[in-house]
């Protein structure tokens, strides 16, 4: 059984940086790893993806800002988000999935096969 747990999150002003993180147990060396967020009432929303290989996905929303990176001798994703807007405000969670399109993950977060607890992010303006 594979767990998953997010810290991380923080209240920051606009403009600052936070650097989250995902300690995975289980056998997530053959996973994809990827991070999502979610408003209240909104659907979760894909932010960053990230292959067994190393090769990042990220939404259009946070290119340039934001990095993932996944370290397998710790079993940790990170994401290192600067340049943090109001609009960054969410619930950050981790999740898993067993190989297909890093893209086509993000844009159908259901097919995520294990989820973390979450983690909150909040900028302030």
């Amino acid at each position: 059984q594979m767990h998953l747990e997010e810290s991380g999150g923080d209240s920051v002003q606009a403009g600052g940086s936070l650097n989250l993180s995902c300690i995975i147990s289980g056998h997530s060396s053959v996973y994809y790893i990827g991070w999502f967020r979610q408003l209240p009432r909104k659907d979760r929303e894909g932010v960053a993806t990230i292959s067994i290989g190393g090769t990042p996905k990220y939404a259009d929303s946070v290119k340039g800002r934001f990095t993932i990176s996944r370290d397998l001798t710790k079993n940790t994703l990170y994401l290192q988000m600067n340049s943090l807007k109001p609009e960054d405000t969410a619930m950050y969670y981790c999740g898993t999935k067993r190989g297909g399109d890093l893209m086509a993950w993000m844009l159908n977060p259901w097919e995520t096969q294990n989820w973390g607890q979450g983690t909150q992010v909040t900028v302030s303006s």
